[in-house]
């Protein structure tokens, strides 16, 4: 089994915070968002992880090391692959065309999921999908009688399906989808100055091959601050359902309160402050005098004087002295 995860969009959505860092690194529950994802998908794969490639942009040495060893971590071989161009979804899973030989996973690096099933290898493919109240914002799929997929419609103004796409499918066989990338590219078939993968998983439908659905008990975008927030509260919760332990033991905490779930990284100082629940404080960040809850604050940042919920904090921000739900970046001061 091998794993594409594409990830070289800007982040835009997310900015301040992925100016300085790619949006599948931002941090939940102290965890980087393409971390989390591939210890999820590794979870419902009955067979081994053999390879995980990430497709990124120029991200640096640093990064690209990082990433090689999230997959050795998981016992699989780590590959870097690039995609220099914005030319849409089908394409940047042909940037890694190479494993795209046998049963292969690919996972677009903006989302989490939660999934009680394993892989069903008798199906040529699996689409995960998410049952929505207002389908008219992303691509859905349509089922016949067979609760197999016939049918995929992007961002449809008329009701057709509440089946979004999560950006999570399973290809029994790579070479079938690599086939049709490779036919989108040599015949210029562009939407919106893209190539878009649903037009790939058509021709495979059409040719006859069987894509189920794989249906999510939860979905965990990470496209924005606020729904960032929202992932970084449900993961801690998951977190605490599991027993693990999110507080480390190098904490220094004078005259505080801490309430449960958070997570609390290295060296992190809190004094006289009120910290939870849902907060995940980075290493080396220090709290003082302040109420503090549903926030993500990442490394080496301060805050004081302050009382802040549904916030967003970057790595050495300073922050003293004001109530406020904010998205704060890297090296930012607020006085």
């Amino acid at each position: 089994m091998k794993i594409i995860v594409p990830m070289a969009g800007r982040g835009s959505r997310l900015r301040p915070h992925t100016l300085t860092i790619p949006k599948p690194l931002i941090p939940v529950g102290g965890k980087p968002i393409v971390h989390r994802l591939v210890e999820d998908i590794a979870s419902i794969c009955s067979d081994k992880i053999d390879e995980i490639a990430f497709v990124i942009g120029d991200f640096g040495a640093e990064v690209e090391k990082e990433l090689i060893e999230v997959a050795e971590k998981l016992g699989a071989k780590g590959t870097i692959c690039y995609q220099d161009k914005p030319l849409g979804t089908a394409h940047a899973v042909w940037c890694a065309k190479d494993l795209l030989d046998g049963p292969v996973v690919v996972a677009f690096a903006d989302t989490l999921f939660k999934a009680d099933f394993k892989l069903d290898a008798t199906v040529d493919g699996i689409l995960w999908v998410k049952q929505i109240e207002d389908p008219s914002a992303f691509g859905v799929v349509k089922l016949n009688e067979k609760n197999e997929i016939v049918d995929f419609v992007e961002k449809p103004q008329t009701f057709v399906s509440d089946l979004a796409m999560i950006g999570i499918y399973y290809f029994k066989e790579g070479k079938d989808l690599l086939t049709e990338i490779n036919y989108l590219l040599d015949n210029e078939i562009i939407k919106s100055g893209e190539y878009q993968l649903p037009d790939a998983l058509r021709r495979l439908v059409e040719k006859g091959q069987q894509f189920k659905p794989g249906e999510v008990n939860e979905w965990l975008d990470c496209g924005n601050k606020e729904v960032t927030v929202h992932t970084n509260q449900r993961v801690l919760e998951y977190d605490k359902e599991k027993g693990l332990n999110t507080i480390d033991a190098t904490l220094s905490n004078t005259n505080s309160i801490i309430i449960p779930p958070c997570y609390i990284g290295k060296n992190v100082t809190i004094e006289n402050a009120i910290v939870g629940p849902h907060v995940s404080l980075g290493d080396g960040t220090k709290i003082s005098n302040t109420i503090i809850s549903n926030t993500i604050v990442q490394t080496n940042s301060k805050i004081s004087n302050a009382n802040i919920q549904n916030a967003m904090i970057g790595n050495f921000a300073m922050y003293k002295g004001k109530a406020a739900d904010i998205s704060l970046g890297d090296y930012s001061t607020i006085d």
